[in-house]
């Protein structure tokens, strides 16, 4: 059983044109009018250490690649590097150790639909790849202060598109729909555009439009238009040129790869088909760049023909080259968001002119640079020399003779002289060394003041006199700054984020068969019970540190005592308190705890020995004992058992 997506829409040619023209507009409002990019651009070469593109580095860079090992290279210190990935490492750890990732609670009545409701979410997870994607996320957050993220509802489908049609629905083919769910996608900023009018954070729900840009290659693109519900104008995709070329892939890194990732290059996709002109239908280009937009529009403002036409309505258009329109979709989302989400990890209120993380630590690694290359200048200058020579007695060009054995004749002004008159060299001296480092650690503690870090949240070593106990204790205080920003994107992103994935789920999900690891078992799917159940997403794992929810210590003292006491223990589930204590330190036994049939079959075995016991004492023969109890009088089914007709006898009372 699987429920009806959003319908594909057909538009007429005025309202593509419409379209187009706004596409184009959401573009230059969001990359031309602004210098998103070139803040990007800033943090990311001072993520990548790539700031440095003074001669003196350049010349002593191309020196080490040719081999010659002894030109300095001036350093940039990693700073913004340690402090951004200190960052991410722990709202990792906060928010990407749970599964599934975002689970759900539900009263006893609706347990099974929570069930349902994490196996199908764990299957989302695992298929999008949600690790990866927040992982993401959460670095261009503490880069750029923005990071974008699209929450959507896709069906995979088998791929099939006639290329030399227009879209027809008496031609189209049906399509197997093989895996449709949530599916989470964090967007390159550089090529994201979205309504720059509005606070970044209130985008989703306040904004008119959002989107971004990829570059696809012939086969890709049509690969890409074979999985849509249906398409239209395929022809003039592929054979259109763009007028505006909007991706853009930075060059940050002089040593990459590929270098000028801008540079798409040519291709004859015809050479190897030995076809003539006449035979090619589709006049292929090399790469496209193909858009999907997200737009809060009116329309009728569009000559839209639509029920409820001037009620602003969210739509999705597919747009290749800028130019030409092969999707469209109107959205009907039960969450009524744009389905991109931005988020900010710090927010002072001063939206986009907030600071990131990398920037409010840029200025102390230029420092720290400025310091360490300081140093380096003196290593410089204490392998070479500077000195004062007189021209008309010695030749300029065997004073800066490289070759360490060459000699130096002097001139013939210079015979019958001491030759220290014509060169005095100028003794070096480096006092400044040792308070130059000292400096540079200190510049590196005030960053570390700055985001609220250390050097072991970074993974280095620091001595100390700490027990473990006491280190923890200052660990745990030390976390403040972090937990703000966890609770910060628990309101800006994940909060959203579960919703609408609940509501998607509830709107569009089938029934289907799902494998469920936690309960190690395939759970069945209902969507019409899933709908009628009342559910509730739960924190993530370690928003709040284990030693905040739960004191460990006294948790074991109050379990000494439950266990010692029956007065106690008759009001406590004792073996279900020691495996949740277990877990908080992080060992899960629940896999191993028995099931209440287990225990009330091992019960009525215990007790029926004592029976029998007493009896045989008594002198009664075996034949006048009670029957002994068997497991599926009490709907137990051991894991190891046999067939009845290979079971063993039962087992007599020892006398």
């Amino acid at each position: 059983m699987a429920t009806i997506p959003n319908t594909p829409m057909l538009l007429t040619k005025d309202s593509q044109e419409g379209l187009i023209n706004f596409h184009e507009q959401a573009i230059n409002l969001s990359n031309k009018l602004w210098n998103l990019r070139e803040q990007f651009k800033r943090a990311d070469r001072a993520y990548m250490r790539e700031m440095d593109t003074t001669t003196t580095q350049v010349r002593a860079a191309i020196s080490n690649a040719y081999g010659d090992p002894t030109k300095f290279q001036n350093i940039t210190v990693p700073i913004v590097l340690p402090q951004v990935e200190g960052a991410v490492v722990y709202q990792s750890s906060v928010f990407l150790t749970g599964n599934p990732l975002i689970g759900v609670v539900a009263s006893p009545e609706f347990q099974d639909e929570a069930v349902q409701m994490n196996s199908v979410i764990e299957d989302q997870q695992i298929r999008g790849g949600w690790v990866a994607e927040f992982q993401a996320h959460f670095r261009n957050g503490f880069k750029y202060n923005l990071a974008a993220m699209e929450v959507s509802w896709e069906r995979e489908v088998t791929a099939y598109l006639e290329t030399d049609l227009a879209f027809s629905s008496t031609q189209a083919k049906p399509k197997e729909v093989i895996w449709e769910g949530n599916k989470l996608k964090n967007l390159d900023l550089y090529n994201t555009f979205w309504d720059t009018r509005v606070a970044p954070v209130e985008v989703s729900t306040k904004g008119e439009f959002a989107g971004y840009t990829e570059r696809m290659s012939r086969v890709a693109l049509k690969n890409f238009l074979g999985t849509l519900p249906s398409t239209t104008n395929v022809k003039e995709a592929f054979e259109s040129s763009s007028t505006v070329t909007n991706y853009e892939t930075p060059v940050l890194n002089p040593n990459s790869f590929t270098g000028d990732k801008n540079s798409t290059g040519t291709m004859d996709w015809m050479s190897w088909m030995h076809a003539s002109k006449a035979e090619i239908k589709i006049d292929y280009k090399d790469t496209y760049e193909v858009s999907t937009l997200y737009a809060r529009i009116i329309p009728s403002d569009f000559k839209i023909r639509v029920p409820a036409a001037n009620t602003p309505q969210i739509w999705k258009l597919i747009i290749v080259n800028h130019s030409v329109i092969v999707y469209a979709e109107r959205q009907t989302n039960a969450h009524g968001r744009l389905p991109i989400l931005i988020s900010q990890p710090l927010a002072d209120g001063l939206g986009y002119q907030t600071k990131s993380l990398a920037e409010n630590v840029s200025p102390m690694q230029s420092l720290a640079s400025a310091l360490w290359n300081a140093n380096i200048a003196a290593r410089r200058r204490a392998v070479s020399d500077r000195a004062i020579y007189d021209p008309s007695k010695i030749d300029a060009k065997h004073i800066n003779n490289e070759a360490a054995n060459a000699k130096i004749p002097v001139r013939p002004s210079a015979y019958g002289t001491p030759v220290q008159n014509a060169y005095y060299p100028i003794p070096f001296r480096d006092d400044q060394a040792g308070t130059i480092m000292q400096e540079s650690s200190s510049i590196t503690a005030m960053a570390n003041m700055v985001s609220g870090q250390n050097q072991v949240r970074q993974g280095q070593f620091v001595k100390g006199n700490k027990t473990q106990s006491e280190f923890d204790t200052v660990m745990g205080n030390a976390n403040g700054r972090d937990q703000s920003t966890s609770m910060l994107l628990e309101a800006q992103l994940f909060t959203p984020i579960k919703e609408m994935i609940k509501l998607n789920i509830l709107q569009y999900q089938g029934g289907t068969s799902i494998y469920n690891r936690e309960e190690g078992r395939v759970v069945e799917v209902d969507p019409i019970k899933l709908r009628k159940a009342v559910l509730a997403f739960k924190m993530s794992d370690g928003l709040l540190p284990t030693d905040k929810l739960i004191n460990a210590d006294t948790f074991r003292q109050a379990l000494q005592a439950i266990s010692t006491s029956p007065m106690l223990g008759s009001g406590y589930n004792i073996a279900q308190a020691f495996s949740y204590l277990m877990k908080t330190q992080g060992v899960d036994l629940k896999a191993f705890e028995k099931k209440a049939e287990q225990i009330a079959y091992e019960q009525a075995v215990e007790a029926w020995k004592q029976t029998a016991l007493e009896a045989l004492k008594a002198g009664a023969a075996k034949e006048q004992l009670p029957p002994q109890p068997k497991p599926a009088d009490y709907n137990y089914v051991p894991s190891n058992q046999v067939a009845p007709q290979q079971q063993a006898a039962p087992q007599q009372p020892m006398v």
